[in-house]
């Protein structure tokens, strides 16, 4: 339990002990730090229930309060607003316990069992810049999901299957004809793969070139994808080698932006579970036929928007991609026993999986009580305000963006740096700085990355929170570890920071419960911030008051650790030296 949370439960109990029912305390930072540190507001409401006047109650709050060890002051504004300042030694006690450990100010939520579905990359395909928020989101609630106790599992959902394979297929087929894969009498073992990952980002554009210019090469994309959707033996045994390929090169490429999953699933891998879907959709008579598919009504009566029927059978009897998700569903509920589950892309997918989420529940695939979440999220913008694109127009390549932030990166980086070490430093703050600017903004707001602005050392951006963390590790590297407990406070500023400190758990909660991590980007720079002016006011090394010194060294210590267990938290890396 945090701090905070552990002096609103004192409170709540004086308050229930002057006989009123409070179940938890209104005590919130105050925006007023002239009028004091915290403000309490509940007089107000208790008033209009115990029909009292709210200064009374107030009075009589105020009253016990003051026979605290809390505070230091305790004042009355306004018609009954309860304006607190901490004693110095309960910032002191609380920083000592911070110290100790930064768990000590945590507030953990209920736990529950969480899968976070992002990424969503395509086999055979480039990532590139639209699927960077998915990636630096979805790890970063992961983790976030993970520090606050939940237990959380988390997966790619490739898209492993659909046009891409027959287009792929289709050019391999084209240049090497003699493969045995293509051989339907051929029961293996096949043929080594003949193309690499070089060839393999070449070979799905100029595919999906042709198909657009010639009808019969598309009509053959058709029939080739029908068949592995089929199982056929020789076609599907090419098309897993290709995913095989492809997905060594989009581990590395994940791995490089610090993200990992514990499940590397994709489409197909619904394919054992669509039988069992179908059944049951049919079973509870919710599957009608529409203009030659077979569809479910998802429509409800407190619809205000158009909410068409989603289409499970194609016509032509094959699948679609929403009937893998619902077998995806089906799958993760049988296999994992989930209590949510969080699905993170493109806020322009939101009408499709509030279409898969009802259908679930009408067929039963997941249980009643299985909460199915959809996070939007908005785009990435170049400095013109429209999509990251290329000078060409395309869709800009993920490793050509962090190529083009690590050139800015370099130019800023200091030269003293060992030569060998440069480009290692170099790729962790260009990751810093991609990430922490996806962070910025609220996750559902779309907004514009600036390669130059996002790559300086100073102001909101990832290089300044790693340049200000490595600069409290080199003074307390320098300077030696606090020895002892912190004792006492020499200035306003030194007070202010441990106040700040305390406010991390509620930074965190409004993160997880916004499923956004812009609160805790902000709060990030904030701590830097007053950290690097509180560094600049006082020289800490040179300090003669032992004392003092040594409550600095605390400070210091603590906003470190905390910097550096967001920064964690957030996916980002602090290197040694930059």
């Amino acid at each position: 339990m945090s701090i905070i949370q552990e002096t609103k439960d004192q409170i709540t109990k004086m308050i229930q002990d002057l006989g009123y029912e409070v179940t938890q305390v209104n005590f919130q930072e105050s925006n007023r730090k002239d009028l004091g540190d915290y403000q309490i507001t509940d007089a107000m409401q208790l008033a209009k229930t115990y029909h009292k006047n709210p200064q009374i109650i107030a009075q009589e709050i105020k009253e016990v309060l003051d026979k605290s060890n809390l505070f230091e002051k305790v004042t009355i504004a306004g018609p009954g607003f309860l304006n607190v300042t901490f004693k110095d030694q309960y910032l002191l006690d609380a920083l000592n316990k911070m110290n100790e450990s930064l768990y000590n100010n945590l507030d953990l939520v209920e736990k529950k069992k969480v899968l976070i579905d992002y990424g969503g990359a395509n086999i055979a395909k480039t990532l590139h810049v639209g699927h960077l928020r998915s990636a630096n989101l979805g790890e970063a609630l992961k983790r976030l999901a993970r520090l606050l106790g939940n237990e959380v599992i988390s997966d790619v959902h490739f898209g492993d299957i659909g046009r891409q394979s027959g287009m792929v297929i289709y050019e391999i087929k084209q240049r090497y004809p003699n493969l045995n894969y293509f051989d339907e009498s051929c029961t293996g073992p096949y043929d080594p793969l003949p193309i690499t990952v070089e060839d393999l980002q070449e070979i799905y554009p100029l595919a999906s070139q042709k198909a657009k210019e010639n009808e019969k090469v598309l009509e053959e994309v058709r029939e080739i994808t029908m068949k592995i959707e089929q199982g056929d033996r020789g076609y599907t045994e090419l098309w897993n080698k290709i995913k095989e390929l492809s997905v060594q090169d989009i581990k590395q490429i994940y791995r490089r932006i610090n993200t990992d999953f514990d499940l590397w699933e994709g489409e197909t891998d619904s394919f054992p579970y669509i039988p069992e879907v179908i059944e049951k959709l049919k079973e509870k008579n919710l599957l009608y036929e529409s203009e030659g598919a077979w569809v479910i009504d998802v429509k409800e009566e407190t619809d205000k928007e158009p909410m068409p029927p989603l289409v499970v059978i194609k016509a032509n009897g094959g699948t679609v991609y929403q009937t893998r998700e619902l077998a995806t569903l089906l799958s993760r509920e049988k296999r994992f026993s989930l209590d949510e589950m969080w699905y993170l892309t493109d806020n322009r997918q939101e009408l499709y999986f509030k279409q898969c989420f009802r259908a679930a529940k009408k067929g039963n695939l997941v249980k009643e009580d299985t909460k199915l979440n959809f996070y939007g999220f908005g785009t990435m913008n170049g400095p013109d305000g429209k999509p990251f694109k290329t000078r060409t127009g395309g869709v800009m390549n993920l490793l050509d963006l962090i190529e083009m932030v690590k050139q800015e990166i370099r130019k800023r980086m200091n030269p003293a740096i060992e030569k060998e070490k440069q480009e290692s430093i170099a790729e962790i703050i260009t990751i810093a700085a991609i990430k922490y600017a996806d962070f910025l903004s609220f996750r559902s707001k779309d907004y514009i990355f600036d390669v130059t602005k996002f790559a300086d050392l100073e102001g909101k951006t990832g290089p300044y929170l790693l340049y200000s963390t490595i600069r409290m590790k080199s003074l307390l590297e320098k300077v030696g570890l606090p020895n002892g407990l912190a004792t006492k406070f020499k200035t306003v500023t030194d007070r202010e920071l441990c106040m700040a400190l305390l406010a991390m758990p509620t930074v965190l909660t409004i993160a997880y419960t916004e499923k956004s991590l812009n609160a805790i980007a902000e709060y990030l720079y904030r701590l830097a911030s007053m950290y690097n002016k509180f560094y600049v006011e006082n020289r800490i090394s040179s300090e003669e008051n032992s004392e003092i010194k040594n409550t600095w060294l605390v400070l210091t210590k603590v906003v470190k650790e905390t910097c550096e267990l967001l920064l964690t938290t957030l996916g980002i890396e602090v290197p040694e030296k930059m």
